[in-house]
């Protein structure tokens, strides 16, 4: 049977490297983005949800949370802007991916099936990030707890969930965030010499999907250059 799997945040970088790895592995998939939903609205995960059920023919195997935002947030402007930041980071990272994981679970549960969360987290869960990310670094150290938790919770019914910690990925975002910030320094704390590229962090991500062995649910793979080890 063809598996089926949500995806968010497929239209480039990491996201549209991994749609390309599961369609290749066989998959059937709703590589979403922003044309699909706003993961940043209210009701904006649920619309999706049932979109996807829908052009899934009323079945989700997987659940791929990929979406993010890494928006600078300096903290000398002025609260209301401050907090807005945290407020829009907090709600697209971390509640849409859990009202997915939420919807996937309960969907797993309603058939007896089983099924498989990969939650693609950073770096930034363990390591913290730069003064003007500490709302970004605290949404994927959210999600990685997250991760860990429903892996506890529910192993027993056959549902797994995995962390992909990433380092600086060669995407645009990383790109210009590297470049903004000296990118020559940046990249001097990267052991292995490079940024990943996005078909690394597919590979992992189809591992997850596909071949890890159950006894794996709840780890958090770190692939990051060995700028941060644990």
């Amino acid at each position: 049977m063809t598996t089926h799997i949500l995806l968010t945040g497929a239209t480039r970088g990491i996201g549209a490297a991994i749609a390309a790895s599961l369609e290749q592995a066989g998959a059937r998939v709703f590589a979403a983005g922003s044309r699909d939903a706003d993961l940043g609205a209210p009701g904006g995960p649920d619309a999706l949800w049932d979109k996807a059920l829908a052009a899934l023919d009323g079945r989700i195997d997987m659940l791929v949370n990929n979406a993010g935002v890494f928006e600078a947030s300096p903290i000398d402007q002025d609260d209301a802007a401050w907090i807005a930041d945290w407020q829009r980071t907090m709600t697209i990272n971390l509640e849409a991916s859990a009202i997915l994981c939420r919807k996937a679970v309960l969907h797993w549960q309603a058939g007896e099936t089983g099924g498989r969360i990969v939650n693609v987290a950073s770096r930034a869960a363990s390591r913290g990030d730069s003064p003007m990310h500490w709302h970004y670094a605290a949404s994927k150290g959210g999600m990685v707890a997250m991760t860990k938790t429903i892996a506890r919770a529910y192993a027993a019914q056959g549902i797994y969930a995995f962390a992909l910690c990433p380092g600086f990925v060669r995407t645009g975002m990383a790109e210009a965030y590297l470049s903004s910030r000296g990118g020559a320094a940046l990249l001097a704390d990267i052991p292995l010499g490079r940024v990943a590229e996005p078909d690394e962090m597919a590979k992992i991500v189809k591992f997850l999907c596909f071949d890890a062995p159950p006894s794996m649910t709840g780890a958090v793979l770190d692939a990051n250059g060995a700028s941060y080890v644990r």
